[in-house]
């Protein structure tokens, strides 16, 4: 079985504001194999590295009054969002922003370095990715809203990656919690490797109001649905608490990762960090959402699932865990993260 693969979610967004260039480089240089980015659009077509297309928590948008008149009121895959999107700016606008620690309240050391970076483009992260050896696993975000709005992020992709290195077969990873975005990609002329994000509950945004509105995440990852997946995409990413089962009165791990295998998809995790926020309950320490909690025990449980990859915000800590040195190449399965 080939070792679990490193995905630094954001980039090393546990040490650095996420998507900045600082926490990318960090990310290769703490054994990282790939880095993954988030894209978004402005109104004039660029494709732009940030967690979502509202503004307001990642940059210092709040704070530009020239830019006052642009926080407004939308709905986003029934979500209804107050704030400052990507998509009513220029790449010009953008470009004036710089980048804040999304979760400073769990996170205070690396809000010190609020204001330090800017936003990167996509071509941007390309490029520190072929300099630092990172693959690259790409998730479209919003796909649906943003191709009604006229902003079809497939596209933008292909062209952005036309005639590099990232365009040949393999090269590029590319996921989203939309099927429809991953096909469209592939149809847009790019062989990247797909990936199917599921959350742990509800329907993909593509789904909902069509034929298919019943095929919930849950039902997807049925024995049945995971046969269907497999003809279509190449791996699933899944929030790592569907890992877990608590059926028989204690902790264990499920049996998705085996299932899935069997269906032939690889199975990625996300997103592992150490804070007590996001651990399962039975590994918190203390009563501050904060503190690193038991992270050991629960990532060494996911480790033995021969997982193809997990994303983690701390690219150090997972090699800590299974003591693996750091490495570029094949993943399990057969996918690359790598150019190599």
């Amino acid at each position: 079985m080939h070792p679990t693969r490193v995905i630094a979610h954001r980039g090393a967004s546990g040490w650095a504001p996420e998507h900045t260039e600082a926490a990318v480089r960090l990310a290769a240089r703490l054994g990282a194999d790939a880095v993954e980015p988030d894209l978004v659009a402005t109104r004039d077509g660029v494709l732009v590295v940030r967690h979502d297309n509202e503004l307001g928590e990642t940059t210092d948008i709040a704070s530009r009054p020239e830019l006052a008149d642009r926080r407004r009121t939308q709905t986003i895959d029934g979500v209804r969002l107050t704030g400052w999107f990507v998509e009513d700016l220029t790449w010009a606008e953008v470009a004036t922003l710089r980048a804040r620690e999304r979760l400073p309240a769990l996170r205070p050391t690396s809000a010190l370095r609020d204001g330090a970076d800017g936003i990167l483009r996509f071509t941007e992260l390309l490029a520190i990715a072929e300099q630092t050896g990172l693959g690259v696993v790409a998730e479209l975000k919003h796909a649906t809203h943003h191709a009604a709005i006229g902003l079809p992020l497939h596209a933008m992709l292909a062209d952005a990656v036309a005639g590099t290195r990232w365009a040949e077969p393999g090269a590029l990873t590319v996921e989203s919690f939309e099927e429809t975005a991953l096909h469209e990609v592939r149809e847009a002329g790019v062989d990247a490797r797909l990936v199917y994000l599921m959350e742990e509950h509800g329907t993909a945004a593509d789904l909902v109001g069509g034929p298919r509105a019943s095929d919930t995440y849950g039902e997807q990852r049925s024995d049945a649905g995971l046969a269907a997946l497999g003809t279509r995409v190449d791996a699933i990413s899944v929030a790592k608490s569907v890992l877990f089962d608590r059926s028989r009165g204690s902790l264990r791990t499920s049996d998705l990762v085996q299932r899935a295998r069997a269906a032939g998809l690889g199975t990625i995790a996300w997103t592992l960090r150490p804070e007590n926020a996001f651990l399962e309950p039975e590994h918190r320490l203390g009563e501050h959402s904060a503190a690193w909690g038991d992270w050991q025990r629960e990532w060494g449980m996911l480790a033995e699932l021969g997982l193809e990859a997990v994303f983690v915000d701390h690219p150090d800590l997972w090699r800590r865990i299974v003591r693996q040195p750091a490495g570029r190449g094949a993943c399990a399965g057969g996918s690359r993260f790598s150019r190599a």
